[in-house]
């Protein structure tokens, strides 16, 4: 219980450099999406964190959103021994984890599932004034 204790802070550690980082510290211009960092998941051995983005203001039905996606991953994996480096010189930690950059396809799940109960409560709503 208590190692799961530790990967958590790390992962909410992390997760605050690279925010930082990503508001002050990368100088890419296709680091000019806006892109928060929603998780970060270290391994048990703290030798691995996922860290997932979210690009926002992108709309994710358009093709050019998937591209500046892409953009946005390529840059951070461009970026990514940087990154270790400032990890390991703020935490203070021997060995920085490996970093694998995901996009999170969470929120676009949850406007997914909404526009499902949306549309079933249209049709249950039409249902019910045919009836009366």
């Amino acid at each position: 219980m208590g190692k799961g204790h530790r990967q958590g802070r790390l992962g909410e550690e992390i997760k605050k450099i690279i925010s930082d980082l990503l508001l002050k510290g990368l100088k890419d211009p296709r680091l000019s999406a806006m892109i928060s960092v929603t998780a970060v998941e270290v391994t048990s051995d703290g030798s691995y964190a996922t860290v997932f983005l979210s690009v926002l203001g992108a709309n994710p039905a358009e093709e050019t959103a998937e591209q500046q996606q892409q953009e946005v991953l390529d840059a951070m994996q461009q970026a990514k021994g940087f990154i270790r480096r400032e990890i390991s010189h703020r935490i203070k930690l021997r060995h920085a984890p490996d970093l694998i950059f995901k996009i999170d396809k969470s929120m676009e799940y949850g406007r997914h599932i909404s526009k499902i109960i949306d549309d079933l409560d249209i049709r249950h709503d039409e249902d019910n004034d045919g009836e009366e």
